[in-house]
């Protein structure tokens, strides 16, 4: 057993003691279905940005745009490559390309394995790097750095993968790949909090998420995907690569982690994924965090649903369109279809998001 004590309010093991699905065990044949039953229009919307947006590395230094060249054989480039100079008389121009992406840098998923805590599963008061349903880092999850734990352990000590050279990292459990494999297709809801509170920036809680979904005419039920419309993709889009940092830090709402009736809804809603179209769907860096030194979570939305429940996220999405068309009809739900790549050992994934109508 990987665990003898979860996490007061998760799930773990309600869907088995190896489950890696979390939440997303309830998008089933129903789901699907009531999905289905909202298609009406026959229209399909893409929901990504284009994915060399937003342009730079300024929302994440870590993260940089998607780099194209073309595939290489005896360092003879393949593109506008005539194929006779392989085959006398060929009349065949091949192209081929590859790409180095970051798996998070525009339109995404994050899988359960992207953000854990320090945690002590086995009861024995001892905290270890853990993630949903108890999978473990350096364990399941594997990289070349073991970073040691906060103020109790030399830091930064290189490790072997266990997966092949030391630079390589893998998620031996709750890779991305899960999620494709289950499709991510179902019955989803749009609250369109940019149409009621506009684009300013704001913390959003519970009762204003509550207002935001009356005036829209949305609910949400069990097995239901939510999707959250501030804005914020619209700027990005607006501002065609070149971003402008200090703007979209202070424009457009966001989730506020620290308010606890809004952690309540979504583990009480039976959502079983939360998509924003900003970049964390809650506010980061907080704005409410102790300051005292205790101990807390810098990203609570984010330890609710990945860790404790195994609800994914998805960030910077594009929803305005699809707004647009709902409010027009007057509508609120839609059929998504939403598989990630099909990566396995990846911690996230883009991700060409399609709403039918």
């Amino acid at each position: 057993m990987r665990w003898t004590q979860r996490p007061e309010g998760s799930n773990w093991g309600d869907f088995g003691a190896d489950d890696q699905l979390g939440r997303t065990n309830l998008i089933g044949p129903e789901q699907v279905r009531k999905g289905v039953s909202e298609v009406h229009e026959g229209l399909s919307l893409c929901l990504s940005l284009p994915l060399d947006f937003p342009g730079g590395n300024a929302l994440n230094v870590r993260r940089h745009p998607p780099r194209l060249t073309p595939t290489k054989r005896e360092d003879i480039e393949y593109l506008n490559f005539p194929l006779g100079h392989v085959y006398e008389g060929a009349s065949d121009v091949v192209s081929d390309d590859q790409v180095v992406l970051s798996l998070q840098y525009s339109t995404q998923w994050d899988s359960f394995a992207h953000v854990g805590s320090l945690f002590d599963s086995l009861g024995d008061g001892r905290e270890q790097i853990t993630y949903y349903n108890g999978y473990r880092g350096h364990e399941h999850i594997l990289g070349p750095t073991d970073h040691g734990l906060p103020g109790k352990s030399r830091p930064y000590r290189p490790v072997c993968c266990a997966s092949g050279a030391p630079s390589t990292s893998v998620a031996k459990a709750l890779g991305i790949e899960n999620l494709a494999v289950k499709g991510m297709q179902g019955r989803a809801v749009l609250i369109d909090i940019a149409r009621v509170f506009g684009m300013d920036f704001q913390d959003i809680g519970y009762e204003q998420l509550m207002h935001a979904m009356h005036m829209t005419g949305a609910t949400v039920e069990p097995g239901d995907m939510v999707l959250l419309r501030t804005g914020f993709s619209e700027l990005v889009l607006k501002m065609n690569r070149k971003p402008d940092e200090a703007r979209l830090h202070q424009s457009c709402a966001a989730l506020d982690g620290s308010d606890h009736r809004l952690l309540q809804w979504i583990a009480e809603s039976g959502l079983t994924a939360l998509i924003a179209d900003n970049y964390a769907v809650e506010r980061h860096p907080p704005r409410n965090a102790p300051t005292d030194g205790s101990r807390h979570a810098v990203l609570p939305v984010h330890e609710l649903c990945l860790f404790k429940l195994g609800i994914p996220l998805g960030e910077l999405w594009y929803l305005k369109e699809l707004a647009d068309h709902l409010h027009r009809l007057g509508r609120t739900r839609f059929l998504l279809t939403a598989p990630p790549l099909r990566l396995p050992g990846a911690v996230g994934s883009p991700v060409t998001p399609i709403a039918t109508l």
